[in-house]
């Protein structure tokens, strides 16, 4: 799995034009599934997530989590983050999940999450979506299982 998250202020996600999800100051996060990933690997990846150092202590420093910060998680799900993009001019997905895999971990992910932490909202996968965010710094990173 590869997740690109981004520290915001705020995020929202609309799909045809009805708002689905949003977060105040928090993290959203791109979710890319692969045809290899597991259950296991899903799980590590939110672990490292929510755990990840990315917010400012009293120091100014990236010394505190999402759950220290006790943040919003906006989780988006995003099969192009697992495009080969080395060779030519088009990207290619053959690394990436099928649509069925792809949905049964997205789905397992949101379920885990909404366990883990008490701020979370989602988009629809397979969706067509519109994503607004308000970038906090801008920090972001890319991560993977």
């Amino acid at each position: 799995m590869k997740a690109l998250i981004q520290r915001v202020q705020s995020a929202s996600v609309d799909i045809e034009g009805q708002r689905k999800g949003e977060i105040g100051p928090g993290i959203l996060l791109l979710l890319g599934v692969e045809k290899t990933d597991t259950e296991v690997s899903a799980d590590k990846l939110l672990q490292k997530i929510l755990n990840y150092r990315i917010f400012a202590d009293a120091e100014g420093k990236m010394n505190l989590n999402l759950q220290q910060r006790e943040g919003g998680l906006l989780i988006v799900s995003q099969f192009t983050l697992v495009a080969e993009t080395t060779k030519g001019l088009r990207p290619g997905f053959s690394k990436g999940a099928s649509p069925a895999h792809g949905e049964a971990l997205y789905d397992h992910f949101v379920r885990q999450a909404h366990m883990l932490h008490p701020d979370i909202a989602t988009g629809q996968f397979g969706a067509n979506m519109q994503v607004n965010l308000t970038n906090d710094g801008p920090v972001t990173f890319i991560l993977e299982s």
